[in-house]
């Protein structure tokens, strides 16, 4: 085992077949023949750390955990984990600029001074961060308010990144300069310059383990949700079934936020198309 290269592990199909069905009956990630390859690559490390000799040695070890704990490890080798600060900066600007000043003054009139929202999928915590700092800098000079906005994801080693809350600078690049002092920390760690984001961030985000294929420990009802560039990895039954699982716990004008290559066309629902990516709950 020593000597072998990781391009020298083959995964057959009955193998990929066991893992793809595993990874969709658990987490409804669709792992297509076209994934093989990818599947294969990502997994040959964990082979070699693990010293299995074959991936039927590792899928059978991954079904005798009885902890689960390597069945996390395969997730988290299989999941894509591209973010960015203010990604699809379109979002965030309907969300300051539009949606929240009139949820607002609704909210305000109905002496109801709470915000509650999802980041569902949130990776190693740029999304929810962002939204963070969004409903901050929209609710300033309007008196106090209780903002808390759940994060959540199926990778235990993205949660750990955005647990820490540090980040390179070439990661807060997207932040406006001028919002940098008030919502990070510059310190130092290895020799490297971090940002850490501020406890006013930390006080806003709730961290929590969570696979949407699961039950949800939510309690509604929610005023917006994010769950961008996930459904991408399922299905339309699994789509449809997420869909209509987020409608039910948004509020009356709560507003869904899809990733730029997602869509609902195809899903039966009853949200309002508001522009591309954006819907609400009438």
């Amino acid at each position: 085992m020593a000597g072998l290269m990781l391009h020298e592990m083959v995964l057959g199909e009955r193998e990929f077949r066991l893992i793809s069905d595993l990874v969709y009956e658990h987490c409804g990630i669709n792992l297509h023949d076209g994934k093989k390859e990818l599947v294969r690559a990502r997994l040959a490390k964990r082979l070699r750390e693990g010293n299995f000799p074959t991936f039927s040695d590792y899928i059978r070890h991954v079904l005798d955990d009885p902890t689960g704990g390597e069945f996390a490890v395969l997730v988290d080798a299989l999941s894509t984990n591209l973010t960015r600060f203010f990604r699809e900066e379109q979002h965030f600007e309907y969300l300051r600029h539009r949606w929240l000043p009139r949820l607002l003054t609704s909210k305000q009139s109905r002496r109801d001074f709470r915000l509650r929202g999802w980041s569902a999928g949130c990776s190693s915590g740029e999304e929810p961060y962002s939204i963070a700092i969004t409903l901050l800098e929209g609710v300033q000079g309007m008196g106090r308010w209780d903002i808390k906005v759940l994060a959540t994801d199926v990778s235990t080693r993205m949660l750990e990144k955005a647990q820490r809350g540090l980040y390179e600078k070439d990661r807060i690049e997207p932040i406006p300069v001028p919002l940098r002092s008030k919502y990070l920390i510059r310190t130092r760690e290895g020799g490297v310059d971090l940002y850490e984001v501020a406890p006013s961030l930390r006080e806003v985000v709730i961290l929590r383990h969570l696979n949407l294929m699961q039950d949800w420990p939510i309690r509604g009802p929610l005023d917006f949700i994010f769950c961008r560039n996930v459904m991408i990895y399922f299905d339309k039954p699994t789509q449809n079934r997420l869909i209509n699982r987020f409608y039910a716990l948004l509020a009356p004008g709560g507003v869904l936020f899809t990733g730029h290559s997602e869509s609902l066309t195809g899903i039966e629902h009853k949200f309002r198309y508001v522009q591309p990516t954006i819907y609400a709950k009438p």
